[in-house]
């Protein structure tokens, strides 16, 4: 099938998951870019997809041909790809494993993608989004991950009631801030066999009645001239050094 109009109600329908609001009602998602694309066919999330015409279909799944036109308009990157998916959100897992990363507030959808991909990268079991991350489904936060997003299990939580149910279970919460606490490097090997590690918000950090509800508090020690990193690459060295045994 070829579809050459804007009109087409499919293509209107598919514009449409660009919004938050209807990747949420429809729970369906965008991904565009061979990568990103083979990395969600290896997860069986692909319902269907779309190809720039002439192209060929490199997989047994449904599929649509659309003009170049078309593929502009369901595109949100600059210069569009020669194919794209419509993919259905991944079904998250209860069982949360032994590493967890708990994300307060983080804004930024790249800075969400590179956390994604370094708690693969590094070991995590399970990432929980607070109530006011970002969406985990936006365009930039997919792209950023570099496909890793659909090899993690990841959750949305109310941050503090979830704490207090892994304190129950007494799973150590490593909090996470500037002044204070010890040194990510003093960490025992057992203390790095099960845990759950708190980032914060770019700006403020982890909230204050998150901070509270922790049992110990990692810092990054660097040169004094540098105030703080970004949340990214913070992670990222936090994750790499609970990471080593």
């Amino acid at each position: 099938m070829l579809i050459t109009s804007l009109e087409n109600e499919r293509i209107k329908k598919y514009v449409r998951l660009r919004n938050k609001k209807y990747r949420d009602q429809e729970g369906l998602f965008l991904v565009e870019g061979f990568h990103l694309v083979d990395e969600a066919y290896k997860a069986n999330l692909i319902d269907e997809l779309i190809l720039i015409e002439k192209e060929t279909c490199p997989y047994d799944i449904p599929y649509i041909y659309v003009t170049e036109e078309v593929m502009k308009r369901l595109t949100m990157m600059e210069t569009p790809s020669k194919v794209m998916a419509v993919c259905h959100k991944k079904e998250m897992s209860t069982e949360l494993g032994n590493h967890l990363l708990l994300l307060d507030e983080i804004q930024d959808p790249g800075n969400l993608g590179t956390i994604i991909r370094s708690s693969k990268a590094f070991g995590i079991d399970t990432i929980i989004l607070g109530d006011k991350c970002c969406d985990l489904y936006n365009p930039k936060v997919l792209r950023s991950t570099q496909g890793m997003v659909f090899h993690i299990n990841i959750r949305r939580e109310n941050l503090s009631k979830f704490i207090l149910k892994l304190k129950k279970e007494k799973i150590p919460i490593y909090g996470t801030r500037v002044n204070g606490g010890s040194s990510i490097y003093t960490l025992s090997k057992e203390q790095k066999e099960k845990y759950a590690l708190v980032m914060g918000n770019e700006g403020n950090g982890v909230s204050n009645d998150i901070l509270d509800l922790c049992d110990e508090y990692l810092y990054i020690p660097m040169n004094k001239e540098v105030e703080s990193l970004n949340v990214g690459i913070a992670t990222s060295i936090l994750l790499y050094e609970l990471n080593r045994r």
